[in-house]
């Protein structure tokens, strides 16, 4: 592609060339060449005795006059807004070219010289200025020619990177070195646009990089963003913007400043600014582009902010003023490393209009820097033809009428100039003319036949040469500095070392200070940002404290990141996790689910053990289960004690002492059943509690059949008008032993082939795990208390057909209640147990339990107790039965005269053992 472009520029120099020539011969002989127009340029000429030129391009004003509309005809635009430190800069290479000259070490036996312009930061002044480099000739029409006069061996800068791409786009068709010292953007580095270009500062990409991970270090995450509208800016902010990407962090605005002042564009950048929430603004240009914007912060009074600065500004004098420090204090950012360079200073001083009445940069200087006018001077005095910063006005500034009297004293000036303190760029422009002239030196050191050019491996001379073979030293060239430094260049023509990290502040005088807080090191193998141990930091923030700068705070542990449809990541909803599911840390973009044993806490910040919850003894509803469970095994205790003592009065014997204590004895089993279902579940306790109620009811509800069947043979027998009917006084205890044995039977194999387990509860209740018994199969257990319901079925059955023996103690009324009971109780407790949960789910089945226990020993012993305790007078013979023929029909039996002998001729019922 660039031979490309070569072949096109030569066609076009033929070609113009054949048309000159042939347009020359038919013109009269008479007829003269004429000088068509200028380039007007300004700027340092010291090519004459010197064997090789270095050119220089240097932006020693900051801006050109706008042309006047009225003049049709293009002419080369005038610089004004003189620029102390490109003045400077320049200044610092005829210095560094000198001091070449004068050692022996590097080009022994050849000076160098310089052609230097001034490019006036802008584009079309770099363009002009690298075209006469060229060609030699400052004509302003495309008249090209070869350049004449010395040797051009290669060009320092062109400042700013604008201005650096198109006078590179240019220089790199011939390979003629250009050798940058300011412009940092990172398009620079693409050989294949810019093949002879290399640079002694840092490419952007670093710097892009290292604002990223500033801003990470001090947990910023919401930034925006102002660039000068120019390639600097832009590429600076295009680099920047991927690197915040691929950390997650978001851009909050990106604008820019208008290179020619708009006030529609610039109220748009300062709006921008002063709406948003991000309170870390990043500002990727130069001071001379940035001047009008400070302006305009504060002339809208913009403070609490905090900038971050890129090199080209952080140390400028044009803005490191103590009035704009409320709102610019505490900017933080890069610059070049700082350096002393000896000599520089005298050098600087030693200036003085009178010493060449044609260096009209010198006499603007004069002019600008004391506020007087050179006298016999034609160079215009402190014009300013800009719009001004709110967009109200032209101001054209008049000559000053206080005439130069060339007494004045340099040492009385404080300006950028002057200034050797901050010698950041300025260094650089010294390390380019050095990378020139070292190159040229192991140019002129190549022997012959030891020499990188093919064929033959032969050598280039000096001073006739051509560019590519000076290129090629410039890209391997390798020098120590005088401050102990190494300056070498990638691939791309980049250099590596690091970035000071300076942050504004104001010294003892009232002075901004720049401070060096930290370095960025940027090396092969080693990309690191390190601040300096007890380094303060100035916040310009009403606290003073670090700025917070987000557009979202971080959510915090308990919620999660919602994506805000539409929005930059950094700008998102809080949502609380749900139930069950946690973040534990802040900023999490998902919940993550406790465990199976675990749930959120309230906070929902952390997965918590679930509470385990069963029906305790050190509960209150359990210890008044306990309680009760417990009083009841006495009571029925009690009872069988009193039925004992009592044995042989008429009431325990015609009650059946037998069947009375196993009753007894079983109502007291079913009340200490309960204690099984209270307390931390096991398995043992989970086969246990089932198969002990269903025994304890199997056996007092058979006991109970057992006299509830002789109390239907009585009542048969008083309604029947033979003597068949009995019972021999054995079938009540097999009747017993048979229902207990198929009881005991059908438990049996219900923990032999579907036993119960503890089961863990989550469904319930997501917060609690609700320790149970899993019954297993609920066919056996249908089968266990189906035989007990079956059997209080029958003795409901037969106590209610037999409830109206003329018994004067109504036991047969009395079991029939007490039946009833049963049945309330139970039928009560299947709704009330499906609808309730966890504890108390074990709660109503122990109060089913107990109340039917309770029912059936309150009506079934109840009357015979107080009757055995309290009224003995009725416990007798008489009161309580006797023996009746019962073939006296008009005389009803009761269930005590049943027990009559069989010999005489009446049917017995006998209950007793």
């Amino acid at each position: 592609m660039a031979s490309g472009k070569r072949c096109v520029v030569l066609g076009l120099l033929v070609f113009l060339w054949a048309q000159w020539a042939s347009e020359g011969t038919e013109e009269q002989e008479e007829e003269t060449c004429r000088l068509l127009g200028k380039f007007d340029l300004n700027g340092y000429v010291d090519a004459q005795n010197h064997s090789l030129v270095i050119g220089g391009l240097f932006p020693i004003h900051s801006r050109i006059i706008p042309p006047n509309e009225s003049i049709l005809e293009p002419v080369s635009a005038k610089c004004e807004g003189f620029n102390f430190r490109g003045f400077r800069w320049m200044k610092t290479m005829i210095h560094t070219i000198k001091e070449i000259n004068q050692r022996k070490d590097i080009l022994p036996n050849i000076t160098l010289g310089y052609q230097i312009f001034d490019t006036c930061s802008t584009i079309s002044k770099a363009m002009e200025s690298a075209m006469v480099l060229l060609t030699g000739q400052e004509e302003n029409k495309p008249n090209i020619r070869n350049s004449t006069g010395a040797y051009l061996a290669g060009i320092v800068g062109s400042g700013g990177s604008s201005l650096s791409i198109a006078a590179s786009r240019i220089l790199g068709l011939y390979f003629l070195p250009q050798v940058g010292y300011t412009s940092t953007c990172s398009i620079l580095s693409d050989k294949f646009q810019f093949p002879s270009y290399v640079r002694t500062v840092a490419s952007d990409k670093f710097q892009s990089v290292a604002m990223v991970k500033l801003i990470q270090h001090f947990g910023w995450v919401w930034v925006g963003t102002v660039a000068a509208d120019d390639d600097y800016g832009k590429y600076g902010v295009k680099t920047f913007k991927e690197q915040m990407e691929s950390a997650n962090l978001c851009v909050a605005f990106s604008e820019t400043i208008p290179k020619v002042y708009s006030n529609e564009k610039m109220q748009r950048a300062v709006e921008a600014v002063k709406s948003s929430t991000a309170r870390v603004v990043v500002l990727y240009a130069s001071d001379l582009d940035l001047e009008p914007f400070v302006l305009e912060m504060v002339h809208h009074n913009i403070t609490d902010r905090t900038w971050i600065a890129s090199e080209a500004w952080i140390t400028s004098a044009l803005l490191a003023k103590p009035e704009y420090f409320p709102y610019f204090g505490g900017s933080i950012g890069f610059a070049v490393p700082r350096t002393d360079i000896p000599g520089l200073k005298e050098f600087l001083y030693d200036v003085h209009p009178s010493r060449d009445p044609q260096d009209v940069l010198t006499i603007e200087f004069w002019q600008t820097a004391f506020n007087c006018t050179w006298p016999n001077s034609s160079v215009p005095y402190n014009v300013d033809h800009r719009v001004n910063m709110t967009g109200r006005e032209d101001r054209v500034h008049a000559m000053s009428h206080t005439l130069c009297t060339g007494e004045e004293k340099l040492e009385d000036l404080r300006n950028t100039y002057l200034d050797v303190s901050q010698l950041r760029i300025t260094n650089n422009v010294k390390q380019a003319v050095y990378v020139l002239a070292y190159a040229l030196d192991h140019l002129s050191r190549c022997e012959e036949g030891q020499g990188p050019f093919i064929p033959g491996n032969t050598c280039a001379y000096l001073p006739d040469f051509d560019p590519w073979q000076l290129m090629f030293y410039v890209k391997t060239v390798w020098f120590t500095t005088h401050d102990g430094k190494t300056v070498q260049m990638d691939k791309n023509g980049d250099v590596m070392g690091h970035y000071d990290i300076l942050n504004w502040q104001l010294d003892g005088n009232g002075e901004i200070a720049f401070v060096k807080v930290g370095e960025y090191v940027f090396k092969e193998n080693k990309f690191e940002l390190i601040f300096k141990k007890n380094s303060t930091i100035f916040w310009n923030t009403e606290s003073s404290q670090l700025p917070h700068s987000v557009c979202t705070d971080v959510c915090a542990p308990g919620t999660r990141k919602g994506i805000r449809q539409g929005e930059p990541i950094c700008c998102f909803d809080c949502i609380p996790c749900a139930d069950g599911h946690v973040s534990e840390e802040a900023g999490q973009r998902e919940c993550e689910q406790c465990g199976e044993d675990y749930w959120s806490n309230a906070q929902r910040s952390k997965c918590v053990l679930k509470d385990v919850e069963f029906l305790a003894y050190d509960d209150a509803l359990g210890l008044t289960l306990v309680v009760l469970s417990v009083f009841g095994a006495l009571v029925a205790l009690v009872v069988m004690v009193v039925y004992g003592v009592h044995r042989r009065t008429p009431l325990v014997q015609a009650n059946g002492q037998g069947l009375s204590f196993l009753t007894q004895a079983s109502l007291a089993t079913t009340a200490l059943s309960s204690m099984l279902f209270i307390g931390k579940p096991y398995d043992w306790s989970c086969m246990a509690r089932q198969v002990t109620l269903a025994l304890g009811f199997s056996l007092c509800l058979s006991c109970i059949l057992g006299k509830t069947v002789s109390l239907f043979l009585a009542y048969r027998i008083s309604k029947s008008k033979t003597r068949l009917i009995s019972m021999h006084p054995i079938c009540p205890k097999i009747m017993v032993l048979l229902s207990v044995l198929v009881e005991t039977g059908v438990c049996i194999a219900y923990l032999v082939l579907e036993p119960p387990k503890v089961y863990k509860n989550m469904e319930s209740q997501n917060v609690k795990i609700i320790l149970e018994c899993n019954e297993g199969s609920v066919e056996f257990l249908c089968s266990m208390f189906g035989i007990d319901i079956f059997l209080a079925l029958l003795c409901f059955l037969t106590t209610f057909v037999a409830r109206q023996l003329p018994d004067n103690y109504y036991e047969g009324k009395c079991i029939t209640f007490g039946m009833l009971v049963f049945f309330i109780v139970w039928i009560s407790f299947v709704p009330a147990y499906l609808s309730t949960k966890g504890k108390f789910k074990v709660a109503v089945e122990l109060f089913a339990i107990l109340a039917s226990s309770y029912g059936l020993l309150g009506c079934i012993f109840a009357p015979k107790c107080f009757i055995i305790l309290l009224r003995p007078e009725r416990n007798t013979d008489e009161i309580v039965g006797g023996r009746v023929p019962t073939v006296d029909k008009s005389i009803q039996l009761t269930s005590a005269s049943v027990s009559s002998e069989l010999n005489n001729t009446t049917v017995s019922t006998i209950l007793d053992d």
